[in-house]
């Protein structure tokens, strides 16, 4: 197993919204950044996004030019998976949540690394250990849970697999910390701790929607109020995405419960009329 001064080159594969935060991340740490999708075009856009979070940060006083322009120096985009991943000292997917497309992605990457070379996964719910089955040498791989946006979020979910050995669970604690991120550790279960728990809470709050206890605007500030959460958890879903949430609560309900986890009709009608949250401009709220 690598050690975490071994860790010089990391490829991302998935320019979206958390494969683009992520690299980010990784290139203000220091290290050399490869950011992969499956066009030239979608690469260059999830670039074009990082450029745009620096420029804000350089707005706000917290990101001075020459640092927006040492990290904009670190990272490289490519359409090329092999070409992504040759080299690399550490590979983070963050595909769609597609289990069948992350096991096919995995395959071509442990192809193309070598033995020892870190393998992550970004899913916020998808079995971990499942994944780890798709590769040779599978004790190398974890769940590296970000969150949204990378750039700004301290926390760091690591899921263990049930075959993730102990050197790769403290090469994952330290990679955090060079990342500038806090991390936990939590086994291999449907969810993990964050998902299952935000989701829970996101299912609550649009079932009193649904039933008109209160509006999302105040729905949210009781738990941003009340609770000190920076976020309520329908402005969160907004930001997060309404299909996103969707897909995650129904693979909960078929993993471990039904009753607690099913859907409320309200989301599953948002997501047939396109209403996405911020990325189509409206969600529970206008954007």
């Amino acid at each position: 197993m690598k050690t975490i001064e071994d860790i010089r080159r990391v490829a991302v594969l998935g320019a979206g919204t958390m494969g683009n935060g992520i690299a980010q991340v990784v290139a203000q740490a220091g290290l050399d950044t490869m950011l992969y999708d499956i066009t030239d075009e979608l690469a260059a856009q999830g670039f074009a996004r990082i450029a745009d979070m620096l420029a804000k940060g350089i707005e706000r006083g917290k990101v001075s030019a020459e640092q927006r322009d040492a990290v904009l120096g670190r990272i490289s985009t490519t359409s090329d998976l092999t070409g992504a991943c040759t080299g690399a000292d550490a590979v983070i997917e963050a595909a769609p949540e597609k289990l069948d497309l992350k096991c096919r992605i995995f395959t071509e990457v442990a192809a193309a690394v070598s033995d020892d070379c870190l393998l992550a996964t970004n899913t916020s719910s998808l079995s971990v250990s499942k994944l780890a089955a798709s590769i040779p040498q599978p004790q190398r791989f974890v769940g590296l849970h970000f969150f949204n946006p990378p750039p700004l979020m301290k926390l760091l979910e690591i899921v263990r697999a049930d075959v993730t050995s102990d050197a790769c669970i403290e090469l994952a604690r330290a990679f955090a910390g060079r990342l500038g991120k806090d991390p936990i550790v939590v086994r291999d279960a449907p969810g993990f701790a964050s998902s299952r728990l935000g989701i829970a809470l996101g299912l609550e709050a649009m079932r009193m929607v649904e039933e008109g206890v209160a509006s999302p605007a105040d729905i949210d500030k009781a738990m941003e109020l009340g609770y000190r959460h920076p976020m309520g958890p329908l402005k969160l879903t907004d930001l997060v995405g309404l299909d996103v949430r969707l897909s995650i609560a129904e693979y909960l309900a078929a993993e471990l419960d039904e009753r607690r986890f099913d859907p409320p009709a309200l989301l599953r009608q948002m997501v047939a009329d396109g209403k996405l949250g911020k990325k189509t401009g409206e969600g529970f709220y206008s954007w």
